[in-house]
């Protein structure tokens, strides 16, 4: 390796990464970026470090290795912080190399702030680099972000730093460390916690649950917790992450667990909830009144302040459903019944009272691309009838912001997404207000020409919020946004653009979009006026 860049460079490759998001300022990711390019590593430049950072969750999240972006020293290493905190609770590996300056402007204050202060509370782990630590560094950067629970890792990089010599480990040093660390990590070590025997509890329950999150998604453990349900008769809902370990055309998918009114039947009924990733950082910050005890396994442990588990068995998926599997009585559930009560909450939001609603334009787009396209959803009201009527079949081919539930996530997240695989479409499910915080990524999508669809819900409101206002009887201040031409703008950063008011313009405008190559983005016109109702219907 001739240079610290080239060293870091080789091993993000080795972890399997092959693009890097950001914005480069003047410093020492000039030396990263370059090494890059000798490397065969894509860089692609983003409208804001907030975008890189959401793009390289994307990336991360549907390939499974870690994503990767970059950022300037000062206001660019500050702009990114909303996305490294959405990195950091939905639990997404993402290595933030920023700019510092050198150890000889150490007295210098001009554009100084002090990074890894600022990065701590919202990082696995903030570090320096040094030409001495830097392979260390980065390897241990890797290994920290991929270790469940996955997270964000800040890498600060003095200018001097990264075109300076490089040294690298002894690679017998570190091939014994790599056979230590995956024998650590594969040993089922299914952890109990008193004080409850979670086999004994599934041993006595008639009518157990599975509660499917974020914690549960690689393929292998879609297909275990598939084969339980179908093999116990056991129904699994799912969080809004999970998305897809169980999809909603299986006999027994249960629903989107929220911690809301809509998905309490079932909960009621229960008598033994099982988490499989569950990871309390997903539900909506109400008390936990559920009766049925609760139960966790997965890969790590989860706080319990919020949900009361009586136990938790700390192994993989696999490994937990077979420890489950082998202790779960018969199951009281049927089969008809579950079905009918899904049916239930797709009526109570699927609710349109015959306008040109958010419900309707999710219909008629799911209908076109959801068997084919990865979907993207951005918060905000129309996120309750996305995640319930928008189906899905994989995990991850819904992709969302659940534990920070950040707004502004949708587009970036689309760019990083349709960047693992080119041939297969994404689309992103946006409002206004939510595309006005990223509007600029449409520029990213434009100039790497990606197979798009921007679907933005125009209704010139932050509607959710305003919802809010209603539910306590205050007026609506301060959430109008104004009348925005989104089509003009769209076809100002060069993405074709489409309008519609109504279905038939609608079915017109996807089957355009649908018919060409590149980025398009659909402006839909809709009523809002039955968002409050949809609002009750799941959260009560």
């Amino acid at each position: 390796m001739s240079t610290v860049a080239d060293l870091i460079v080789q091993r993000l490759r080795d972890a399997g990464v092959n693009v890097i998001f950001g914005v480069p300022g003047g410093g020492s990711n000039l030396d990263l970026l370059d090494a890059a390019t000798r490397a065969g590593v894509s860089f692609v430049l983003t409208s804001t470090e907030t975008g890189a950072v959401i793009a390289a969750m994307a990336h991360a999240e549907i390939t499974g290795a870690p994503g990767v972006c970059l950022t300037t020293l000062g206001p660019g290493a500050a702009s990114a912080v909303n996305g490294v905190a959405c990195a950091f609770l939905d639990r997404a590996p993402v290595l933030v190399f920023t700019d510092s300056h050198p150890a000889a402007a150490r007295e210098c204050t001009h554009q100084r702030i002090d990074h890894q202060r600022l990065f701590a509370p919202i990082t696995k782990q903030s570090v320096s680099l040094t030409a001495g630590n830097a392979d260390d560094a980065v390897r241990e950067a890797l290994t920290c972000a991929m270790t469940p629970p996955f997270g964000p890792v800040h890498l600060d990089c003095p200018g001097d730093v990264l075109s300076s010599s490089a040294t690298a480990r002894d690679e017998h040093s570190v091939a014994r460390q790599r056979s230590a660390d995956a024998l650590s990590r594969s040993a089922e070590t299914l952890a109990l916690e008193p004080p409850s025997d979670p086999f004994a509890l599934a041993a006595s329950a008639r009518r157990p649950l599975l509660l499917v999150g974020l914690g549960a998604r690689q393929q292998a453990d879609a297909e275990a917790i598939r084969a339980l349900s179908e093999r116990r008769g056991v129904p699994a809902m799912v969080t809004y992450k999970a998305k897809g370990v169980v999809p909603d055309d299986h006999p027994w998918f249960a629903g989107v667990l929220t911690n809301a009114a809509i998905e309490r039947p079932l909960l009621d009924e229960a008598d033994l909830l099982i988490g499989l990733g569950l990871d309390p950082v997903e539900l909506i910050p109400r008390p936990w009144t559920v009766a049925a005890p609760i139960v966790s396994g997965g890969p790590f442990p989860v706080e319990t302040g919020h949900v009361p588990f009586k136990a938790q068995l700390v192994a993989d998926i696999p490994a937990v459903v077979r420890a489950i599997d082998r202790a779960l009585a018969p199951s009281g559930w049927n089969r008809d019944a579950i079905r009918a009560t899904m049916d239930g909450q797709r009526s109570a939001i699927a609710d349109a009272g015959g306008a040109f609603t958010a419900q309707r334009v999710i219909e008629i787009a799911a209908r076109r691309l959801a068997s084919t396209a990865c979907v993207t959803v951005d918060a905000g009201a129309h996120m309750f009838p996305a995640t319930t009527l928008w189906p899905v079949c994989e995990p991850n081919g819904m992709l969302i912001s659940n534990g920070l539930s950040t707004m502004g996530f949708a587009l970036p997240a689309a760019v990083g997404a349709a960047l693992t695989d080119r041939a297969r479409r994404v689309v992103a499910l946006t409002g206004d207000g939510g595309l006005l915080m990223c509007v600029g990524e449409l520029a990213t999508a434009a100039r790497e020409r990606l197979d798009l669809i921007i679907i933005v819900f125009a209704d010139e409101s932050l509607s959710l919020i305003e919802i809010k206002q209603a539910q306590r009887r205050l007026a609506p201040r301060g959430v109008g946004l104004g009348r925005v031409e989104w089509t003009k703008i769209a076809e100002g950063f060069g993405v074709a653009a489409f309008a519609a008011a109504d279905e038939a313009a609608l079915d017109a405008a996807l089957e355009q979009a649908s018919a060409r190559g590149g980025p398009s983005l659909i402006e839909a016109r809709i009523d809002a006026s039955n968002y409050g109702r949809t609002l009750r219907a799941v959260r009560g």
